[in-house]
């Protein structure tokens, strides 16, 4: 009797993992469907706001509205690519790295880009154009580092990817 006790007790308490890993899985699929909404809201309140950025400064030097806009789409683009890495959870159910990567990548050119013309403005005063480049160069580093980072994670997967291949037509071939 009692091992028939302990097995009805076994088997009440996967029943409630089972319960609990749907539950939490469903409240995990909710909060990133949230994060989706909230990055299109965000990313077409963004795309708005460019248009109207750029029709407004139409007395402005084109530099300067160039930069604007640039800098703005590529607010868009970090946005759009949280949406992918959101929509890689959500399909998965994990988080993906080589998204992230992206997004950062974007950002620091996005930031260079911002800097760079900065820095024009500021070539007659010594120290702040030296913070600049500075700056600027502590920026491009880290979009090599996580552009090789992205790299090596594709190669990576693609590795993974073609073993996991080979070993289906060995075993195809037994």
């Amino acid at each position: 009797m009692p091992a028939r006790s302990q097995a009805k007790n076994d088997q009440d308490e996967e029943e409630r993992q089972r319960f609990a890993d749907r539950v939490l899985g469903l409240a995990e699929d909710a909060v990133y469907w949230a994060i989706a909404v909230l990055l299109v809201a965000g990313a077409g309140t963004l795309l708005v706001a460019q248009v109207h950025t750029f029709l407004s400064l139409t007395d402005t030097p084109a530099s300067t509205v160039m930069l604007e806009v640039l800098d703005g789409l590529l607010l868009i683009f970090i946005f759009v690519e949280l949406l992918f890495a959101v929509r890689a959870c959500l399909r998965s159910h994990e988080i993906v790295a080589e998204p992230f990567l992206i997004v950062g990548i974007l950002a620091g050119i996005k930031e260079i880009v911002v800097l760079s013309v900065e820095a024009a403005k500021l070539l007659s005063e010594g120290p702040e154009f030296s913070r600049a480049i500075v700056e600027i160069g502590v920026l491009g580093a880290l979009v090599l580092v996580l552009s090789a980072s992205a790299y090596v994670l594709r190669e990576r997967r693609q590795d993974t990817e073609d073993a996991g291949e080979q070993a289906g037509e060995a075993a195809d071939r037994s």
